[in-house]
């Protein structure tokens, strides 16, 4: 991912909705919008969420049966410029990985709303598609 040019890296740190799309159990996608975080460096995305939703249920799901992660993608899109990441995903709910994606969003984002039953949807990328 370090390879992938200054115009990548930038387009993954400017405040854009992404999207989020995991697999029901009938195998049919579930595509939600989110707040997507990059760390290049380790190839790792990262979502966070409450813990109850369905987006976090379809990873859980996924895990069960297959315990190198959930296939995901996360996409953002800006007119032409776009980008794909798409890998594998776990929940974590340990407070240091919850309150790390916090920081992360809230760099990106703004600081995120308070929420007891929050974890972290990390996707370790093994995928990069776009336009940037």
């Amino acid at each position: 991912m370090k390879d992938l040019g200054d115009g990548f890296h930038a387009f993954w740190r400017e405040r854009h909705l992404c999207t989020l799309t995991t697999i029901r159990s009938d195998g049919t996608p579930h595509v939600v919008p989110v707040g997507v975080t990059l760390d290049a460096a380790t190839a790792t995305a990262r979502v966070i969420s409450s813990g109850g939703s369905r987006k976090v249920r379809n990873v859980l799901a996924a895990n069960e049966a297959d315990p190198e992660g959930a296939v995901v993608a996360v996409c953002q899109v800006d007119g032409r410029r776009w980008s794909t990441l798409e890998g594998r995903a776990v929940i974590r709910s340990d407070r240091a990985s919850v309150a790390d994606a916090e920081r992360r969003y809230a760099e990106r984002y703004k600081p995120p709303r308070e929420n007891p039953s929050r974890v972290v949807i990390e996707i370790q990328v093994t995928r990069v598609m776009g336009n940037v």
